[in-house]
């Protein structure tokens, strides 16, 4: 191509992934950061990235106003991901939006439905897709092994984990629920809960029944002397129309053994599937159970790999003008999901999706 694609990134927690892998994207120029100076690691952004000779914002708004922009990474606090969004694919950039899309999915419909008028690509960062060990779990299900899935559990828990108050680099937005829409719900099993529709090829959604609780979250946010408004642990039954079911289990803090417990389990009427985390790390494993002959037997994802990252791949569908691997529908559905999970937690009963 003869000219690179032009890049702005606002943000700089998760924002600096995406930078870094614009920067060594081919066809792509990062030309604007967008960061407030009182973000210590504004200061930080020549040494972090040497090869950036572009212009630093002060706020994002302005970065897109002022600059002729092909990709905007939104890389903020969820309450801001819907008029960056907007007002980027207004401005005639493709957006890259860091998840959740949204604080609920009324402003997540919003957000589509621009991209669909001005004919612009919206990503969502779904970023548990973008592995060798999930691409391969993928392609297992694709293949038909598993037959037909009926019912599957996700999960991401937390010994202590709570944004702000056990961990010193996030900050205390996270359970300010005007402005994060909720705790690990929608933080962490977030992730999950895509990870495990996308597996199950996004079936329909019909009803959830859900609780939550915040009862640690409140006592560790207290010892500090912080005010705590969101959950510390959630967990959901969803129903889909073709009758199958997840269950869906996140947590900032709970009383378990791991650290960090992260899985993923299918089970077909052919074969089961499950994608587990290692060493309490993010590093995870593949199983696929099966009958063979009569008999049981269990296989495993032997070796290793790699799989290109959301940002380069997203950089490619820009470029190509080919679709991304996450479309603007599924994070609506995702959002869909949560806001019912949330009402059904509140009001103890089952809440009907559409």
């Amino acid at each position: 191509m003869a000219d690179k694609l032009k890049a702005g990134v606002i943000g700089l927690g998760v924002g600096a992934r995406h930078i870094d892998s614009y920067l060594a994207h081919p066809d792509v120029e990062v030309v604007a950061i967008a960061s407030r100076s009182e973000d210590p690691r504004s200061a930080q952004i020549p040494e972090r990235f040497p090869a950036f000779k572009g212009k630093v914002y002060e706020d994002g708004m302005d970065m897109i106003a002022n600059e002729k922009l092909d990709i905007v990474s939104v890389c903020v606090p969820n309450f801001l991901h819907k008029d960056l969004t907007i007002s980027a694919l207004k401005a005639g950039a493709n957006v890259l939006c860091e998840k959740p899309m949204a604080l609920n999915a009324s402003d997540a419909q919003e957000m589509a439905d621009t991209a669909k008028q001005v004919g612009k690509k919206l990503g969502i960062n779904f970023s548990y897709r973008f592995n060798y060990q999930s691409r391969a779990m993928k392609d297992l299900v694709a293949s038909g092994v598993l037959g037909e899935i009926y019912y599957g559990r996700s999960v991401w828990l937390r010994r202590r984990g709570i944004p702000g108050v056990n961990t010193t680099n996030h900050g205390q937005w996270f359970f300010d629920k005007a402005k994060s829409g909720g705790g690990p719900l929608i933080d962490l099993g977030v992730h999950r809960l895509d990870f495990a529709l996308w597996l199950m090829d996004y079936p329909e959604p019909e009803w959830v029944l859900a609780s939550t609780s915040d009862r640690l979250g409140k006592q560790a946010a207290a010892a500090s002397g912080k005010v705590y408004g969101v959950e510390d642990f959630a967990s959901a039954m969803i129903k889909f129309r073709n009758g199958a079911t997840l269950e869906l289990d996140a947590s900032w803090a709970a009383n378990i053994r791991e650290k960090e417990l992260q899985s993923t389990r299918l089970l077909g009427d052919r074969g089961g599937a499950y994608q587990y985390n290692i060493n309490e790390s993010r590093e995870c494993e593949i199983e696929y159970y099966y009958e063979l002959a009569g008999r049981q037997f269990d296989g495993k994802l032997h070796g290793t790999g790699t799989a290109p990252d959301s940002y380069t791949l997203f950089a490619d569908a820009v470029r190509d003008n080919t679709d991304f691997l996450v479309k603007p529908e599924d994070g609506v559905t995702v959002m869909k999901i949560l806001d019912a999970i949330y009402e059904s937690a509140a009001n103890g009963a089952p809440v009907k999706i559409g």
